[in-house]
């Protein structure tokens, strides 16, 4: 696994049909739409969840289904085939798909920064990315060009750091193979801290790796044919993020009540839960909404694509959606 990897235990298959409290068949008051998820269920979609629990969308006019995703279930083709109306993607796999003809839009942004982390032990931290020179980092080989993107951007020398290919686990770190791990914030450093052990997380968004994730994409054609449906999924996805925001206990008790044969663990959640807050809320959407981005951050993003070798142009952001939920 390259991400994503640690807290999707227990969750069985990949689903192709609707999962979750408050589903059910469209009525005529209602329209079907999928929202297609990015990886197994977890609390990393507990805001969707909510929204699904609370009728935010059956108000809007929407009869949604969560379409479960994993390694073997891409969010793109359902999307692009209009089984899912909506995505829940990267800016990275996005501009991989675009260019390969997909066409698609992002239309809001979930963690305004980027979750993937430097974790290390206090014992031989790693706080700054010029602390990396000369240390063994544990990683999926496929993620090397993420590791040279945050090197370039800091003027570090990749040759001067061990890449080790690593399973997605603590394990590597914690026995001494390693000094450290790429990983995401949410994953390997929670689970670290439930066994009693913080980690030292330096977070790569902190160092200019400005890369839009959990981001929200449709088809050009759903923009120009299905935009009143686009609008009400997305005004029942900013309701139920922001009711988790304020309550992110019962954010995760609810997660579990929905999936209670997934394998959840409670504390895991929990704590994955508070540790999202940082990432998915700032001083811009508190300022403009959930979900919004500004033409600086799609221009750091841009920077960080290229560096990945992902060359797009700053209108695959379509904020008219966004703009439309909230100027409501």
């Amino acid at each position: 696994m390259t991400r994503r990897g640690l807290l999707r235990t227990g969750a069985a298959g990949f689903a192709t049909a609707a999962l979750g409290l408050g589903a059910g068949r469209a009525t005529a008051q209602t329209t079907a739409a999928a929202l297609q998820l990015s990886w197994t269920h977890s609390v990393q979609f507990a805001g969707s969840y909510i929204a699904q629990d609370r009728g935010f969308w059956r108000d809007g006019g929407l009869d949604v289904s969560l379409l479960q995703g994993g390694p073997n279930a891409p969010v793109e083709p359902p999307v692009v085939a209009g089984t899912a109306l909506v995505g829940i993607s990267a800016a990275d796999y996005t501009a991989a798909a675009v260019e390969q003809g997909a066409p698609f839009k992002i239309l809001g942004v979930a963690m305004q920064k980027n979750p993937f982390v430097i974790a290390s032990l206090p014992a031989n931290p790693v706080n700054t990315p010029a602390d990396l020179v000369g240390k063994r980092i544990g990683m999926a080989l496929a993620n090397t060009p993420v590791l040279q993107a945050l090197c370039t951007l800091n003027g570090v020398d990749i040759s001067t750091i061990e890449i080790i290919p690593t399973q997605y686990s603590p394990q590597p770190l914690l026995t001494n193979e390693v000094d450290c791990l790429l990983c995401w914030a949410t994953d390997l450093p929670v689970a670290m801290a439930i066994e009693g052990i913080e980690a030292v997380t330096m977070l790569m968004a902190d160092h200019g790796y400005a890369l839009h994730s959990q981001t929200y994409i449709a088809t050009t054609d759903s923009l120009a044919n299905r935009r009143a449906e686009l609008v009400a999924l997305m005004r029942g996805e900013v309701a139920g993020w922001n009711a988790y925001r304020t309550d992110t206990d019962a954010a995760t008790a609810l997660t579990l009540a929905m999936f209670p044969d997934a394998g959840l663990d409670l504390a895991t959640q929990t704590l994955q839960a508070q540790r999202q807050v940082p990432l998915m809320f700032s001083d811009l959407t508190d300022a403009n909404g959930f979900g919004w981005w500004t033409d600086e951050t799609v221009a750091a993003n841009i920077e960080t694509l290229a560096l990945l070798g992902r060359n797009v142009p700053p209108d695959l952001w379509d904020r008219s959606i966004l703009e439309e939920v909230h100027a409501a």
